[in-house]
């Protein structure tokens, strides 16, 4: 099959589906464009969908081009036959298609080469097919001058067939797969390292199928050998010895070269093959591919966790007080307009308790305060305490407390970004700001953090970072689209993210906005410097024009699309003011009256849709949720004590549930329903409010055992060995800077506050 064919079978859809979006990813559209514009060109292949063709479209252009280049060469050495040709052509994987380049591969001198010029090929054709026990008269006729005795020139063969048996293609291909399914890897602690290895506990001495291992347990395994704790062997399952020793792959080999039994020379250079070049070669690829695949499942779990952390609703264009909590240097305050704009800042101190009332309470009637964001970082127990306070005393003012997630904000206040934003604020008082930001809307702040630096991550630092940079940003370059953004207030971060535009035109835009004044319309946009009309027609749709002279500017209906809803609205004598938003009027209009060649149903469906809601928010209602009073610390916690928490984390052995104590803890898979679970995704994801009951608090090992079945009795918990080392459990919660999070409200799902924070907002 040809690659459209592939992937149009990967991915169960039609080879025009397939051939359209590849034209279109050639010709440089996005993603996000492609499955929010071209659903009639893709079939309405969605945004993951999507991501998956590309990936797997550059991979087999790559496996195409290595084919081209290995036909090459193997046919200017003389060596290609119409029947290797034929192998080469189909293979449909890199290693496949290295197995069988490898003989042909140029490489150093080797002592099989050497044996091959010094004319010991025959000698070797002889022995491995005639077998003949007498191997020292075989090889007699071969001494001559460069070759003293009968010894050197069996060495000599020997050389010749162990690399003939190492570079056969088909049993290469069987013997990987049979170690990958059979081996068991076998992690034990190095001696004297039992104490400076104390986070790898658990696998101090740990058996488990290589196959099936999961990320975290790979990871974790990975992480204490390079680290020097852990020792790694991989044993052969059956009969638990070392697979080097395993007779069951000496034997395979054997059989495929039809070596007897009782050949003791050819059955000895059988097992030197095995032992001193395919089996290392193999466990390479082992211990590389389970690599690969916890990688590529922990930045699975990264991405999802990003997502829904990006995604996580807005609290609104509301005045907000930022507070970064600390005792030494104070705590630093921020107070931000309904925009977003710096208002007022000042540094107050907790031992001073009075005069930080005072200047607090100063700066909210001043200027009209609504929320108070407080990062959960050193003291922000204590500075939450006395927000508290002030809202109890103000009650006038209408104030509302949420603690917020400070991840990665001291990262943002010494970029360079931050420096250009606020260049005569102090860097520690541009923290006080983001944490400010990230509560009024999340996506637009987050976005000036590096992903990686947000805390979401389950073993960040260990996998592949290019992959989990392509990743991650694939995860905010959708959210952002999918949200969309206000071109007149957007930061040059925020419309960098979005389809078709980079850092230099998202400057551009910001330069000429700030020149010229507000756009009034988008296509105004057409007069920023380099931006032309292929990146209009990928970016004009994702971005909004709020009170400009086209009301359609304000939704996400495409300028492109714009002739279809004028005929719309000829048709039904109304104006596009009066027809946005107005759902009987919009009820009245049959879709397929408007479907063209350009424009589908699909696409008709989709603008009826947005002219219903206009520049409607995906991301839902901001709601906060309360912790239980006088639980501080994973000391007050006692077994069976039922609490509300929030889901912080997913991963796939389980959710973390921050319950307002130091440290998250873990709901294991098994205890997150009554049913088998799959994917915890299925019943939790980040920012959710759940009910959970103590299961075990251990103080020592900073863990907490969790159950969502209530009825569970403490005892029942799941066993460590299923759930990662201390600080890598993905929470975020226990981070490099010692900061301790105790958050006593936070940002995240559905309560009853939903409905005092709609009035507060309306």
């Amino acid at each position: 099959m040809n690659i459209i064919q592939i992937l149009a079978q990967e991915l169960s859809a039609t080879a025009a589906q397939i051939t359209a979006t590849a034209a279109m990813l050639d010709e440089g559209a996005t993603v996000p464009f492609i499955a929010r514009y071209r659903k009639e060109a893709t079939g309405g292949l969605d945004d993951t969908q999507l991501r998956t063709l590309a990936e797997r479209l550059q991979y087999l252009r790559e496996l195409e081009a290595r084919k081209e280049t290995v036909l090459k060469s193997i046919e200017e050495q003389g060596k290609l036959s119409d029947g290797l040709r034929g192998q080469i052509e189909a293979c449909d994987n890199k290693t496949a298609l290295e197995d069988l380049y490898l003989p042909y591969k140029p490489k150093r001198r080797t002592k099989a080469q050497t044996a091959r010029g010094q004319g010991l090929q025959p000698l070797a054709d002889l022995l491995l097919n005639e077998q003949p026990q007498d191997v020292e008269a075989a090889a007699a006729p071969f001494v001559k001058d460069d070759i003293a005795d009968t010894k050197a020139a069996l060495d000599g063969t020997r050389a010749i067939l162990m690399e003939q048996f190492a570079e056969d293609a088909e049993l290469i291909g069987r013997l990987r797969e049979k170690l990958w399914n059979e081996a068991e890897i076998h992690a034990q602690v190095m001696d004297g390292k039992e104490s400076e290895g104390e986070k790898f506990k658990d696998y101090f001495d740990h058996r488990e199928a290589v196959r099936t291992m999961p990320s975290h347990r790979a990871l974790a395994v990975l992480r204490g050998r390079n680290e020097g704790v852990l020792s790694i062997a991989l044993k052969y399952q059956p009969d638990d010895t070392p697979i080097t020793q395993a007779s069951e792959y000496e034997t395979l080999i054997a059989q495929h070269f039809h070596v007897s039994d009782g050949h003791k020379w050819l059955r000895d250079t059988v097992r030197l093959t095995w032992r001193a070049k395919i089996f290392l070669s193999l466990e390479l690829e082992a211990l590389g591919r389970l690599k690969e695949n916890a990688d590529t499942d922990a930045i699975t779990v990264f991405a999802r966790n990003l997502k829904d952390l990006l995604l996580a609703a807005p609290a609104g264009r509301l005045t907000t007080l930022g507070l970064d909590p600390g005792y030494r240097n104070g705590v630093k305050c921020a107070v931000v307009s309904d925009t977003g704009k710096l208002l007022d800042t000042v540094i107050v101190y907790l031992h001073q308790e009075n005069n930080m009332l005072a200047t607090l309470a100063g700066l909210i009637k001043k200027h009209g305060v609504k929320l108070i964001a407080i990062g959960n970082g050193t003291a922000s127990r204590e500075t939450d305490k006395l927000a508290g306070d002030l809202v109890k005393a103000m009650p006038e003012m209408g104030l509302h407390k949420i603690v917020v997630s400070e991840a990665g904000a001291s990262i943002y206040s010494a970029s360079e970004l931050a420096a250009k934003e606020f260049p005569e604020l102090d860097v520690s008082l541009r923290g006080a700001v983001s944490i400010a930001r990230r509560l009024q809307d999340p996506l637009a702040e987050l976005v000036k953090i590096d992903p990686k630096s947000i805390g979401v991550g389950q073993y960040q630092h260990d996998v592949n970072q290019s992959q989990l940079a392509k990743s991650l940003d694939a995860v905010v370059e959708d959210c952002v689209n999918a949200v969309g953004v206000d071109v007149n207030t957007a930061s040059a971060p925020l419309l960098a993210r979005i389809s078709g535009l980079n850092q230099t035109l998202a400057h551009n835009i910001v330069a000429y906005r700030d020149e010229h004044g507000a756009f009034d319309s988008r296509k105004k946009l057409l007069k920023v410097p380099r931006l032309g009309e292929k990146t209009f027609e990928q970016a004009a749709g994702f971005l909004r024009i709020n009170g400009g002279k086209e009301p359609l500017d304000a939704s996400a209906v495409h300028p492109e699309a714009y002739p279809v809803v004028a005929k719309m609205l000829g048709d039904l004598h109304i104006s596009a003011a009066d027809l946005i938003g107005n759902r009987e009027k919009i009820k009245q209009i049959k879709p397929t009256a408007y479907t063209t060649e350009q424009f589908g149903l699909p696409t008709v469906m989709d603008i009826l849709a947005e002219l219903e809601k206009p520049g409607r928010d995906p991301r839902g209602e901001f709601q906060t949720a309360s912790f239980a009073e006088g639980i501080n610390e994973i000391s007050d916690l006692q077994t069976g004590m039922i609490l509300e928490g929030v889901v912080s984390n997913v991963a796939n052995f389980g959710a973390f549930v921050d319950i307002g104590v130091h440290q998250d803890g873990l709901v294991h898979i098994s205890a997150l329903a009554d049913k088998f679970v799959q994917d915890p995704r299925e019943i939790v994801k980040a920012g959710d409010v759940v009910k959970v009951k103590v299961l075990e608090a251990d103080a020592a090992r900073k863990r907490i055992a969790l159950t969502m079945r209530l009825d569970d009795e403490p005892g029942t918990q799941a066993k460590h060995s299923d759930r990662p080392s201390e600080n890598q459990s993905g929470s975020g919660k226990a981070r490099s800077n010692g900061n301790p999070r105790n958050p006593r409200e936070k940002v995240v799902g559905n309560t009853a506050m939903a409905d005092a924070f709609a009035r507060l907002k309306r």
